[in-house]
């Protein structure tokens, strides 16, 4: 399994996912400033891998600060955090990741800027190594929801390259085809950045999972003739009602998936779910650039000149279309999040 991202030589090396899958290329951050572009492009993609990416660079950061002065390092960091915080407004483990890089520096009175640079690595590091422990601990309990046999439908991309490894939705395919159960993965294209196409189904391949692609369009078709036995997604952010955040499309999936009585599951780590956004409503949506949409794949234009775009990256699938919410503490219902996580 290629890493996604990883501290090597002393820098943040990440898989260029926008070249994939047609080149295997890695982009090395040599300063904060490298990570966080490279997160707002779309190098490193996925709210695990987002969050774990930030931790990185907020590492680095520190790294790159070459005085002794103590109020100086506080100040410099204050910046690398806030520059990080701001690349992607929905996928709350970024902020989930940074705010725990900021304890590390709130919680321990170490007496030098050598000490702090050692103590935010190490804490980093944890987060990459727990992310994939996570992943690992949410595949196994989703897996029973697989039967033998079984098509699963998923969108964009939720597997190893959205994390550290393994991957959540993706995870418990993997957990499964683990376990002996044949499947089939059903991957729609996800438009407007191809995730589906692209990643997913390169990803899949690489284990020899089997996998199909559809374009967007066809879910519903594919439904209609009994092909799908279950629907896995991801997740940007989870509000405490259980309203998931995910990318564009899911919550069209969910609508299907529910017409269908097909059941529609959201694979995600604890860190995904925000007590503090009381539903989907408060969720901030990004919306990006007009060319994605207009441009296939940032290159071959598709649309005329000067169109007008809504280029939403994510939307907001509410709690009563979805199933369970698979974690690494099990499957939980959307609707009783704060009393299942308070225990």
């Amino acid at each position: 399994m290629i890493p996604t991202v990883q501290w090597k030589d002393g820098q943040v090396r990440i898989l260029d996912q926008r070249v994939l899958p047609g080149e295997v290329c890695f982009f090395d951050c040599s300063n904060y400033s490298d990570v966080a572009d490279a997160i707002l492009e779309l190098k490193v993609r996925g709210a695990p891998a987002i969050g774990v990416t930030a931790a990185l660079g907020i590492a680095l950061g520190a790294k790159q600060y070459t005085q002794k002065n103590l109020d100086g390092f506080r100040l410099h960091m204050d910046k690398v955090c806030e520059v990080l915080a701001a690349t992607r407004p929905t996928a709350v483990n970024l902020f989930w990741a940074v705010d725990r890089m900021k304890r590390v520096l709130a919680d321990n009175p170490l007496s030098s800027v050598e000490e702090w640079q050692k103590c935010l690595l190490e804490e980093a590091l944890a987060i990459l190594e727990e992310d994939v422990r996570v992943n690992r601990a949410l595949g196994k309990h989703g897996a029973a929801i697989i039967q033998d046999g079984d098509h699963i439908l998923t969108h964009c991309n939720a597997g190893a390259l959205a994390t550290a490894g393994y991957g959540t939705a993706l995870g418990v395919v993997r957990a499964a085809w683990e376990q002996g159960k044949r499947l089939r993965v059903y991957a729609d294209e996800t438009r407007p950045v191809l995730q589906g196409a692209r990643l997913t189904t390169w990803e899949l391949q690489q284990d020899g999972i089997p996998v199909t692609l559809i374009t967007d369009n066809m879910a519903g078709a594919l439904m209609q003739k009994q092909g799908i036995q279950c629907c896995i997604v991801g997740a940007d952010r989870i509000a405490a009602n259980g309203d998931v955040a995910n990318k564009i499309g899911t919550y069209s999936v969910a609508v299907l998936a529910k017409a269908h009585e097909i059941p529609f599951y959201v694979a995600a780590p604890l860190s995904t779910i925000d007590l503090e956004t009381p539903d989907g409503e408060k969720i901030p949506i990004e919306e990006r650039n007009s060319s994605e949409v207009t441009q296939l794949h940032w290159s071959r234009v598709i649309a005329p000149p000067e169109i007008s775009v809504w280029n939403p990256a994510f939307d907001v699938t509410p709690a009563k279309l979805i199933t369970g919410i698979i974690t690494e503490r099990g499957i939980l219902s959307p609707h009783e999040l704060p009393m299942k996580l308070s225990s």
